[in-house]
């Protein structure tokens, strides 16, 4: 379990007495036991598990605030949405998804592959929770919708010759290329059409099923922010 240093523990304690409701309950909501909080125990280390598990059942917390103790504690409702839409980063594993700095056409292989590696941090941003990691875009077949220097949150399709979507953008791995593209039917049923949004630079072209190792669904793209 990761951990983070103990000061937290205080602007937690605080965050709890400002809820309306007893320590008892906010304490059995987080399913953390309360003698963790107690003057002996504040100057010991809280898991980031504790901070993932506040940020989702009290998000009225101003996540920057908890971490850091910069800003306010809590977020007005125009905050909390605009908290949500915003991504911003993370340091701890438990919150956010990871980031990885190399190109989907590059390095990704070694990534996705190799567990041990770690990410140099993590991303949190509601809209695409769900995501396994982000990575780095590199060339324009995909602009206007997916451009260069973008990064992306890809989740892996599972059983994906049954769940392909015609028409829908995915980040495909062969045994010789990396690409994100638009996956369409071919009139040959062994292949797949990967087709590009810039065609007037780039053009569509085949790719064998049995030549795929990964697809991974592209749940969307951002301009980086760090």
């Amino acid at each position: 379990m990761d951990k983070i240093l103990a000061p937290i523990k205080g602007r937690i304690l605080e965050f709890a007495e400002e809820q309306q409701i007893t320590k008892k309950l906010f304490f059995e909501k987080l399913n953390v036991s309360a003698s963790n909080f107690r003057s002996q125990s504040l100057k010991s280390e809280v898991g980031s598990d504790v901070l993932a598990k506040i940020s989702s059942t009290f998000p009225n917390i101003n996540l920057v605030w908890l971490l850091t103790g910069k800003g306010e504690m809590l977020l007005s409702g125009e905050e909390k949405v605009i908290n949500e839409l915003t991504p911003c980063v993370s340091p701890e594993s438990g919150l956010g998804v990871p980031y990885y700095d190399v190109d989907f056409s590059g390095g990704f292989n070694a990534i996705f592959n190799n567990q041990t590696l770690l990410p140099d941090h993590n991303i949190v941003f509601a809209p695409f929770k769900d995501a396994q990691l982000w990575c780095n875009v590199t060339g324009n077949s995909m602009a206007e919708k997916i451009n260069h220097g973008d990064i992306i949150a890809l989740k892996e399709l599972t059983n994906w010759e049954e769940n392909v979507l015609f028409g829908e953008i995915y980040a495909v791995v062969t045994d010789h290329i990396r690409t994100i593209k638009i996956i369409r039917k071919s009139n040959n049923e062994d292949n797949y059409r990967l087709v590009p949004i810039n065609t007037n630079e780039f053009d569509e072209n085949e790719v064998q099923k049995s030549s795929i190792l990964n697809v991974f669904t592209v749940l969307g793209a951002i301009k980086k922010f760090f």
